[in-house]
């Protein structure tokens, strides 16, 4: 790109033509404006006229540089003018670009392709040949990168996302190694700052190629990691770090239930030299059980992301307690053993059992308790047919008279192993079996049981049996009753009769019991293999399983390190899941080396702008003042046609959307779009409402008008059945807005809500992303009373309102629609509330003539279709109801279509 100072051109040789203004000059000089005509009165009068040269002989001065000023301009802005242009570099060889599009790239991924693309377009207009090398492997080696065109570079950065893995220099190296040694001249390296233990032997690699340029952002952006969160005292404590301490910074750290609400949240701040930080978030354990998410909210990453399973929760367990002997022997009691047991990974209660039912706790422990009060049996019951968990040991006074609500049936009285009077010795518990469990425990031969309570032989006793002693009776049996689960260990919970509760085992015991609470099965180490359930992307949202995740092992877990065929995510099914995270060493966290060779550079602070177009406007502008110039000397143009002139241009230039008047609105659908103050997004909104409302007219009998902008906080919005309301960064309504919409809402309208953002992860699983978009949202729902939201069942009325759907695709496929689970009787059924992600405006959107104003992705006139006619269907939706859900008639009138 040829360049002078800050300005470069991108057609240079268009400059030339400026030679030619003396030419114009000289040729406008001697062409005098048309003569001005006179229009002579009668004959008498021609001694009264002044005899003086009305025409001038030569073209005005002024109107000459006028002239040339025009032409200047039109060949200044067709040579391709850019303010603070970015240089091709000193090379005019094979350009090798390479992005590390790891975890430490995700948060300001934005940011760095921004940067990255007025340096593509630099190579691009000194035409040079483009290579492109990517650092976060994929499931396939990484082959040599090859030439690409310019369209092939642009559509591969543009669909470039980062991966949810760290970046794998080394296997980038193997990939240089097949390149020839004149295949690169220049590397454009696009770095994340983070040292994977390959990158100076990756730099030496690129620069035996040729100059590398090092792009990195500013500082304050370095990457952030956080580490697994632990639970001390009532608090749950976060560590996070940087790995470039540059300067001071603030994070936030949130924690988040299943439905992606915030239940804590704390800042920190980083000194300028601090590497790292705690962070301690102070929860109750009710709301403490129910985190499944903790993330930095400043940080959108799968480092910065931490997804907690079952295992993690420390449940809330109840040790029924009556007083009596355990009062008086609190250090050899029941209780005493169990606490101590617990107390590591679960919070526990004491209290009468009639108190543990009040507020019921995930488990329920008995202690040598042989009849369940009268009282409280009823309530016990009902907690263990609603999911609880009630575990019991056996004792003097359960083997005396034990009641019918264990696992299995008892035999009275207890069976005495080793002792005076005895041949037999304590008996050692067997190898669990896979099925169990506890398969995957190993328990030890110094554990030796002395009493136990026998079970009585029944058909299905070996289904209930989870553990046995090594002469095969029962000693842990289980059963399921309802939606609970009712658990007898055969012997005491304390070592009067046998050696179990001295034991590490009697730990693990417990953690593997107390984990089958609230519908989290254990997953013990075992052969089983646990398939992808939903995958986090490199940005920190969760969505729907990667294509290419496998299953893993269960025993094999554990042991997973995340890469392309195992993702960060859950894996599992619902009930039972297992979160696998991004685990970054923080303290291993390191900066890029300084690198022989390798030119560091920053992103412009002033991008390059193209002014060209700007010129060129500025030259038609011109144009039209000669053309005025021209027939005002000639005498065709007087100021009373000049204002006529200008009053119709007015006229003919477009009107934006506006608001519309109540008598408008009576007779005249219309189809309304919410104001962001973003130009481009509102253009679309429009554009799209517009060709919506044309498909109306032309397929249905709706015949909509054109579409209005509406203005939250000033507009009537009862007279636009669909509302669509795009989110848009920097767009927030006040207060008085969201009053207006929540009563429209609740009146029948339907507000389309789109946050446009699926293709940076908006996903399958509400509220657990954190894309802008999903933000956005987020907080406008916040302050709107919202009802429950479901996906579209299959045989919802958008489904069939007009054109039978099964999805509901705009400019992205994929993602979810949300509406009403309940929809209220008084507005028909109709959901008021319809949410998703797929950016249907711009799937809609038509130009004057017919032309897409958006790409689709993946490009195909078949979604652009079906997008139409999902949008026919929300409105057909929104102004008939729910009338095609009711089958109540529809007998009848087959019956007389029929006859």
């Amino acid at each position: 790109m040829f360049g002078l100072g800050a300005i470069g051109f991108s057609a240079p040789w268009v400059l030339l033509a400026l030679a030619s203004l003396p030419a114009i000059w000289w040729l406008v000089r001697l062409t005098p404006p048309a003569p001005r005509e006179t229009r002579f009165p009668a004959l008498r009068l021609l001694l009264d006229i002044a005899q003086r040269q009305e025409t001038p002989e030569r073209t005005p001065w002024w109107l000459i540089l006028l002239r040339l000023v025009l032409a200047g301009l039109v060949i200044v802005g067709l040579a391709g003018p850019v303010l603070n242009p970015v240089t091709a570099g000193g090379t005019a060889g094979p350009l090798l670009i390479v992005i590390d599009d790891g975890w430490a790239a995700a948060a300001h991924w934005r940011d760095r392709m921004e940067a990255l693309a007025p340096r593509i377009a630099a190579a691009e207009a000194a035409d040079r040949p483009i290579r492109l090398l990517t650092t976060a492997a994929g499931a396939a080696a990484p082959a040599a990168p090859a030439l690409l065109t310019r369209a092939q570079v642009r559509g591969e950065i543009a669909a470039l996302q980062p991966k949810p893995w760290a970046a794998d220099r080394r296997a980038a190296i193997a990939a240089l190694d097949a390149l020839p040694a004149d295949a690169v001249s220049e590397t454009l390296w696009l770095a994340d700052g983070v040292d994977d233990g390959a990158a100076a032997d990756f730099a030496a690699r690129l620069t035996a190629f040729g100059p590398v340029i090092r792009l990195d952002l500013p500082a304050g952006t370095a990457a952030l990691a956080l580490g697994a969160p632990r639970i001390e005292g009532d608090g749950l404590t976060v560590d996070l770090a940087r790995a470039v301490a540059d300067g001071p910074r603030r994070a936030t750290i949130l924690a988040r239930n299943e439905a992606g609400q915030i239940l804590g949240r704390e800042s920190v701040d980083f000194g300028p030299e601090e590497p790292g930080r705690s962070a301690v978030i102070d929860l109750p354990a009710e709301l403490r059980n129910k985190v499944t998410r903790v993330d930095i909210a400043e940080e959108a990453s799968a480092a910065a992301t931490h997804l907690l399973d079952g295992r993690w929760r420390r449940r809330l367990v109840g040790i029924a307690f009556e007083g009596g002997d355990e009062a008086l022997k609190p250090l050899v009691s029941e209780a005493f053993y169990l606490e101590r047991a617990l107390s590591p990974f679960a919070d526990i209660r004491r209290a009468p059992l009639a108190d543990l039912l009040k507020a019921p706790p995930s488990v329920i422990i008995l202690t040598d308790v042989g009849q369940v009060p009268a009282a409280t049996r009823p309530a016990l019951e009902t907690y263990i047919e609603k999911g609880g968990v009630l575990l019991r040991f056996a004792g003097p006074r359960f083997a005396a008279s034990a009641d019918d609500l264990l696992p299995v049936r008892i035999r009275q009285g207890d069976r005495a192993l080793g002792g005076s009077l005895s041949w037999t010795e304590p008996a050692p518990i067997a190898p669990f079996p896979p099925d169990s469990p506890f398969a995957g425990l190993v328990p030890g031969p110094d554990v030796r049981v002395r009493r136990q309570v026998l079970a009585e032989p029944s058909l299905d006793l070996d289904r209930k049996t989870w553990a046995r002693l090594a002469d095969g009776t029962p000693l842990i049996t289980g059963a399921r009753r309802g939606s609970g689960l009712i658990v007898l260990i055969h012997t005491s919970a304390n070592s009067d009769w046998s050696d179990l509760a001295l034991s590490g085992l009697f730990v693990d015991l417990l953690r593997r019991i107390t984990g089958l609470a609230d519908g989290e099965a254990t997953l013990a180490e075992s052969e089983r293999s646990l398939p992808p359930f939903a995958s986090l992307d490199g940005f920190g949202r969760l969505g729907g399983p990667m294509p290419g995740a496998g299953a893993i092992a269960a025993d094999a877990f554990a042991a997973t390190v995340p890469g392309p065929r195992t993702p960060p995510g859950y894996y599992g099914d619902a009930v039972a899941r297992r979160a696998l995270n991004l685990q970054v060493e923080l303290e291993a966290l390191a900066p890029l080396p300084a690198m022989a060779g390798v030119t560091v550079a920053l992103p412009e602070t002033a991008p390059a702008r193209p002014f060209g177009p700007w010129l060129l406007v500025a030259a038609l502008l011109l144009i039209a003042a000669d053309l005025l110039i021209a027939l005002r000397l000639s005498g065709r143009l007087v100021p009373t046609a000049l204002g006529a002139l200008a009053l119709a241009v007015g006229m003919q230039m477009p009107q934006p959307a506006r608001a519309i008047e109540a008598a408008d609105a009576a007779g005249t659908i219309r189809l309304g779009f919410v104001i962001t103050g973003d130009g481009t997004v509102d253009d679309l909104s429009e554009a799209g409402l517009r060709s919506l409302s044309a498909a109306l007219a032309q397929r249905t009998s709706v015949e909509p008008g054109e579409p209005v902008a509406i203005n939250l906080e000033a507009d009537d919005l009862a007279f636009y059945p669909l509302i669509y309301w795009p989110m848009a960064e920097g767009y927030d309504p006040g207060p008085v807005a969201m009053e207006r919409v929540d009563h429209y809402l609740k009146s029948g309208g339907v507000v389309l809500f789109d946050t446009r953002d699926i293709t940076q992860g908006a996903g399958d699983i509400p509220g657990l992303g954190a894309s802008a978009g999903e933000l956005l949202l987020r907080r406008t729902l916040a302050r709107l009373d919202v009802p429950a939201l479901v996906p579209v069942p299959a045989d919802h009325v958008l489904t069939k309102s007009f054109y039978l759907l099964q999805s509901f695709p705009g400019r992205y496929e994929g993602g979810t629609l949300w509406v009403e689970a309940n929809a209220s009787p008084e507005n028909d059924g109709v959901s008021g509330y319809v949410v998703g992600s797929n950016d249907w405006a711009a799937a809609w959107a038509l130009d004057a003539q017919g032309r897409p104003l958006a790409a689709l992705e993946p490009d195909s006139p078949r979604q652009r279709e079906m997008a139409l006619r999902f949008g026919i269907n929300l409105v057909l939706y929104a102004l008939t109801g729910n009338y095609k859900a009711d089958q109540v008639h529809v007998p009848a009138l087959l019956e007389r279509l029929g006859q």
